[in-house]
């Protein structure tokens, strides 16, 4: 593994045909971090993540890894492990074999190769069940052969295609810690890819968003929630209600009105004018009009969710429909 294992993109362009997948886009992944690209279906994630595997080639543009450029290089001429959706384990060998099996293409010597094999297993918490096949294993076992099978060849980045998809709920939520724990006891850079937004919000240290093969904003878990910079980030990480209002009054007090209904005052530098504002579901609550200082507003329950841990209802009134 090198000390310096960044991944840098510059004006990276990856079209098939006549249809860019991506476009010309820059990032820059530090050492020893990981780092999720979030969006939906479509816009540019999966392509972006085989490009750095060497599984796909840019179209243009230049892409680095631990500081060497690796733009026209092959997966095979790249120090980088992978971690498939869909496990690819060899069915008919061992946990032990399909972890050696990594080792196979890189021309390790026997004994070594067996020493790193137990290693990575034992990393992953496997020792005792080495000598299983796949089918004897559960889903979160067999995602944690994968693991072990890529990081047994010591990569300078480990990259993850929508690992945990085929989990059920409960195990996944388990399995992205133990990948976060992981990560960040070898050190290794990590990058993510993720349809997912709590996911993504649960293990990254920095988040890149995608929308049609750009990138809409880059940040930490907490930034992007609290300010994103457009609608689309706004609406994707975590719910939002969109409400459309005007700011009027002046530079030193300004007030912000939905239906001559005042929502708060505002003391920034934005000119007076029609803005959307986005409300997340937390910041509203039910209340007693009389005995608060709050901004209120008469609204009906439309429906109700019963999510355990929670309940989030519909609502509708003056501004809009709303979510709580």
């Amino acid at each position: 593994m090198s000390q310096d294992s960044s991944v840098i993109f510059k004006n990276v362009v990856k079209a098939f045909n006549d249809t860019q997948v991506v476009k010309s886009i820059n990032f820059q992944v530090n050492s020893g971090k990981l780092v999720t690209l979030l969006g939906p279906s479509g816009c540019g994630k999966t392509t972006t993540l085989r490009m750095i595997a060497g599984l796909e080639l840019p179209t243009s543009g230049e892409i680095y890894i631990s500081g060497k450029e690796v733009s026209k290089v092959s997966a095979s001429g790249r120090n980088v492990g992978m971690v498939f959706q869909s496990y690819a384990l060899f069915p008919h060998m061992t946990v032990f074999q399909n972890v050696c099996y990594g080792l196979s293409n890189h021309k390790s010597k026997k004994l070594e190769m067996l020493d790193k094999a137990e290693k990575a297993l034992a990393t992953v918490g496997l020792s005792h069940l080495k000598e299983r096949y796949p089918s004897e294993l559960s889903g979160g076992q067999q995602q944690r052969v994968a693991i072990a099978r890529s990081i047994v060849i010591q990569p300078d980045v480990l990259l993850f295609d929508e690992p945990l998809s085929n989990l059920d709920a409960k195990l996944r939520r388990q399995v992205r810690q133990d990948i976060r724990d992981l990560q960040q006891e070898i050190g290794v850079t990590a990058i993510y890819v993720t349809h997912d937004q709590e996911e993504a919000l649960a293990i990254s240290d920095d988040i890149i968003v995608m929308d049609d093969g750009n990138i809409s904003q880059i940040g930490s878990p907490d930034n992007l929630y609290k300010h994103p910079k457009n609608d689309f980030v706004a609406q994707f990480i975590g719910d939002a209600n969109k409400l459309t209002g005007h700011l009027i009054g002046n530079e030193e007090n300004c007030i912000f009105k939905i239906h001559e209904h005042s929502l708060f005052s505002y003391k920034g530098k934005k000119p007076i004018g029609k803005y959307d504002v986005f409300i997340r579901p937390n910041a509203l609550k039910f209340i007693e009009p009389d005995n608060s200082n709050d901004v209120f507003f008469p609204a009906k329950i439309k429906k109700s969710i019963y999510l355990g841990s929670h309940t989030e209802y519909q609502l509708e009134s003056a501004w809009g429909n709303l979510s709580s």
